[in-house]
């Protein structure tokens, strides 16, 4: 592992990284700043927008223009280049004090999200995970969650990972890819004291690469949960991990300041930057959101 570039972009809160194959760009966002951010790491140009919500996560759509997103309160239709929003389904209005947060496209095209509870002193589990199918229907499939993250799928589609961070408990599901229906929930990995897992992203030897919060670090486990390979991060808030480039050998992680005060800050001059790592292993290319 190689560390190779760092954008410091300064995000309060970066989250949602993807890699785009078909335009060979990076995506990402600064869920607190309200921005999003494409990157072109051939040519280091780097583009964002001021988003009309808190966008949460999203992917590129198969047709048409633009991305399908979570914000805050729902999914919708968001064209950044023009601004033009068209909302699907707004969710969750009589739940107070959830958003959105991680979320990520299977690998047959439908997008899924789940909502987090951002007061914990009101109610610490009442997020849900959500798939947005196909159809454009919206049905739950997870609740009473806190703060879920490291939605991703095996190469096959048929397990599911995801975690409630606070639990420090990475999940494996049984998930069927025609029906989307999930089951068979089992631990998978517990992660270390103070280290916190957030995002997730699943390589081309099936193995999950897993951003751990506090601790500075990014950590590779084996298909049977084993440790395999911990990666540091000059920053203490790694937030979420892609694979991308035209090789699919690099590796980007997101990471955040929020909550850090002015000591914490001053000993992590890089917290919230997106760092650009070359490896020797590859990632998996990332479907678009299919529509029919």
């Amino acid at each position: 592992m190689r560390l190779i570039d760092t954008l410091k972009v300064a995000n309060e809160l970066g989250e949602g990284v993807i890699w785009d194959h078909v335009a060979s760009k990076l995506w990402w966002t600064d869920i607190q700043q309200s921005k999003l951010y494409r990157y072109d790491p051939e040519s280091k140009h780097l583009e964002q927008w001021d988003t009309p919500e808190r966008l949460c996560c999203f992917a590129p759509r198969e047709s048409g223009d633009g991305l399908v997103a979570a914000f805050e309160s729902g999914f919708a239709f968001y064209t950044p280049e023009t601004g033009v929003l068209k909302w699907i389904k707004k969710l969750e209005a009589d739940n107070s004090g959830t958003r959105f947060n991680d979320g990520r496209t299977d690998r047959q095209g439908r997008l899924w999200a789940a909502t987090m509870v951002e007061n914990n002193n009101l109610a610490p589990y009442k997020g849900s995970l959500y798939c947005l199918g196909h159809d454009l229907k919206v049905h739950k499939s997870i609740s009473d969650l806190s703060i879920p993250n490291s939605l991703c799928w095996s190469a096959d589609g048929e397990t599911m990972y995801h975690t409630d961070t606070p639990s420090r408990q990475i999940s494996q599901y049984d998930f069927d890819p025609k029906t989307a229906i999930v089951s068979k929930q089992r631990n998978f990995v517990s992660t270390r004291p103070g280290c916190f897992p957030d995002g997730s992203i699943v390589d081309a030897d099936g193995y999950l690469w897993n951003a751990q919060w506090a601790s500075s670090t990014v950590v590779r486990y084996a298909p049977d949960g084993t440790e395999d390979i911990v990666v540091n991060i000059p920053a203490r808030q790694p937030t979420c991990v892609a694979f991308g480039g035209k090789n699919l050998n690099l590796m980007f992680v997101t990471s955040a300041w929020q909550d850090l005060d002015s000591d914490a800050l001053a000993s992590d001059p890089d917290a919230g930057s997106l760092f650009v790592f070359e490896t020797d292993y590859l990632g998996l290319i990332e479907r678009r959101f299919v529509e029919i």
